[in-house]
Formats: C-alpha cells, sequence, structure tokens
C-alpha cells in the first residue's frame, strides 16, 4: 500500500469514495467531482486507475466499475500527520504543538479544546 504516494489530486478523489461511505460508480464520482474541479472523465479514470495500483482503492467490474477505498480518511491522516511530524518536527508532536502556540495559529477556544483532550489521560480527573 502507497499511503506516502497519494497525491493532492488523488486525495480529492478519496475524499468523494470517504464521504459516500459505499462503493461508487465512476459517474458518481465525476458527478460530485464537477462540483469542485472541471477535470475530464479521463483524467478521473487515470486518478482511480493509479490508487487502484497503489492499492488504496479497490475496483469491482459489474455492470460498470464499481469503486471503494481500501484506505480509511482517519488512516490516511494518522499516516500523514506523523511522516508530517517526522519530517519537520523530528517526530516530536511536542514541538508540532509548540509550534502552532508560538505562531498565534490557534485562538483561546482552540487553546482550551487542547487542555481538555490532553485531560483524558489524567487519572485526577
Amino acid at each position: 500500500m502507497l499511503v506516502s504516494k497519494i497525491t493532492d489530486s488523488e486525495v480529492e478523489v478519496m475524499r468523494v469514495l470517504w464521504e459516500a461511505n459505499c462503493e461508487l460508480p465512476i459517474a458518481d464520482i465525476r458527478k460530485t467531482l464537477e462540483k469542485t474541479s472541471n477535470w475530464e472523465t479521463s483524467t478521473i479514470k487515470t486518478l482511480l486507475r493509479r490508487l487502484c495500483e497503489k492499492g488504496v482503492v479497490l475496483a469491482t467490474k459489474k455492470d460498470v466499475f464499481f469503486y471503494k477505498p481500501l484506505v480509511s480518511e482517519a488512516e490516511y491522516n494518522e499516516y500523514t500527520t506523523q511522516g508530517l511530524i517526522d519530517r519537520l518536527y523530528s517526530g516530536s508532536a511536542k514541538n508540532l504543538v509548540a509550534s502552532l502556540l508560538g505562531s498565534k495559529k490557534l485562538n483561546a477556544s482552540d487553546i482550551e479544546d487542547l487542555r481538555n483532550l490532553f485531560k483524558v489521560g489524567d487519572k485526577d480527573e
């Protein structure tokens, strides 16, 4: 499985599959993508073929091909987040959070939400 090699365009196709939560024919995938892109059907077919070759989408032939993801959105996000942390912060999630705090990317509400998430492991709570 080549999760690390999924391109931004391929992620757009994956999002359609993840949101559907069931296998889809290309016509439905195209209809959804028409709202956000101006890709031709041939482009979408190429992206789906590549995703199948990478082992992250399964194509099943019925009257037409139906496509379903073999990787969940949560698995993909976890993999890419870990890759970001490894690449930019030497594997330290703490350094990532410190960077977000230092750059003022988090507002007071975000910080409070994070505090509550961190409290989940506290034995005093």
